[in-house]
């Protein structure tokens, strides 16, 4: 689960991190705003819409202003909108409200986080002196400027780790202090709060050499859910894409794509490499979209109608692997998934495993329009057909 940002320097002054003062907004009067208004040594405040994405500042998300009139005319121009950037994709996020913070005359920027590293299976912290971009960028045009510290699980991050990091950015003095203790408290907050991603960026150094933590993201692990039911129940929904929304409810693992082949397949690996055939067969995915490796018709009947509320989709390719659950019992459920919810996509079904051949001849006996495959290649090359020729009718 994300977090707004103001959500997120929350949690974070649990931990006894320092953070801005700041005031949030849902609607935005004169008087209200000259009221509360935190003081500013500069004059100045910035307006921050609160969306679940970075590049905000790029997309027009972040704006200056030099009094409460003006705070109140940028929260009036930003909220009710919908920001468009990067990681938003077209269609943008809603804008529901903003965060208002003294402006801080910036000299330097870094960038820290923390974050498992599945491949090392450790929490790692990684800070950089090129803050205030995107650290893939970083990392593609200078990795000698990012730098980690690999976290023992028993131990927890040491102090020693911290200091190293600051050396690291060129920090000294009691710079170097300031910045161990506030790396002590991310990871407290990340171990504590049952986090995937706590990022800092940017980490400023502003005139008095003191560390300002100017932006900062979290993400909770979903699987903590009952953890952190505190946190569960501040969940911004209106940030998450509906579809996905709808798939949890019913225990599917659902991603949406950019692509017009919609893929249901039963289990995360066997998932990613049938997007990869899609690719390969010169097709784009629609979804991601994993219904469980002991599935039922139930869930098969959710999947379809997950899948066929994207207008996009031309093409559906189911590929099921029978291991836990029979071949049989699932052709049985995508026959009564097909005819609940009147399936007219064109459908290619792959199934090998338990009673494959079974559940094949049950496909084919059905009298409806599913295609049975038993070769994975040659199953992502039928739906691209499929997908193809629906899309030359349509034009």
């Amino acid at each position: 689960m994300n977090l707004h940002e103001y959500q997120a320097k929350s949690l974070l002054s649990e931990f006894g991190v320092e953070v801005p003062p700041n005031l949030l907004l849902k609607q935005a009067s004169a008087k209200q705003v000259a009221t509360a208004l935190p003081a500013s040594e500069s004059g100045r405040w910035v307006v921050k819409a609160q969306v679940h994405s970075g590049a905000r500042g790029k997309a027009g998300g972040v704006l200056l202003a030099e009094s409460a009139d003006e705070i109140v005319q940028a929260a009036d121009a930003l909220i009710g909108t919908r920001l468009v950037t990067e990681q938003a994709g077209s269609a943008g996020l809603p804008v529901n409200s903003v965060l208002v913070e003294p402006a801080v005359t910036i000299e330097r920027e870094f960038y820290l986080a923390l974050m498992v590293d599945r491949a090392l299976q450790r929490v790692v912290m990684i800070a950089s002196p090129e803050g205030g971009m995107d650290i893939e960028v970083v990392a593609e045009s200078r990795p000698e400027a990012i730098f980690r510290a690999i976290i023992n699980p028993t131990l927890g991050l040491g102090a020693y780790q911290a200091r190293q990091l600051a050396f690291a950015l060129g920090l000294d003095g009691r710079q170097v202090n300031a910045f161990a203790s506030l790396a002590l408290k991310l990871y407290r907050a990340f171990v504590g709060r049952d986090a995937a991603l706590i990022e800092i960026n940017p980490l400023a150094q502003v005139a008095d050499g003191e560390l300002v933590v100017v932006d900062a993201k979290i993400s909770l692990d979903d699987n903590a859910g009952y953890r952190q039911t505190e946190w569960w129940q501040h969940r911004d929904v209106t940030q998450e894409d509906p579809a996905e929304r709808k798939a949890i409810e019913h225990g599917l693992n659902y991603v949406s794509l950019e692509g017009n082949i919609a893929c249901m397949v039963n289990g995360a690996g066997l998932a990613m490499a049938t997007m990869d055939l899609i690719q390969q067969a010169g097709g784009m995915p629609a979804n991601f979209l994993d219904v469980g490796g002991g599935t039922s018709a139930a869930k098969v009947t959710e999947a379809f109608k997950l899948i066929l509320e994207n207008e996009r989709v031309e093409a559906i390719l189911v590929n099921i692997f029978g291991g836990i659950v029979r071949c049989d019992l699932i052709a049985e459920g995508i026959i009564e998934a097909a005819r609940e919810v009147e399936l007219d996509v064109p459908t290619v079904v792959r199934l090998v495993g338990t009673n494959a051949e079974q559940g094949r001849q049950m496909l084919g006996d059905s009298g409806l329009a599913l295609i049975a495959e038993d070769d994975l290649a040659a199953a992502a090359e039928r739906a691209v057909t499929l997908a193809n020729s629906n899309r030359e009718v349509s034009q």
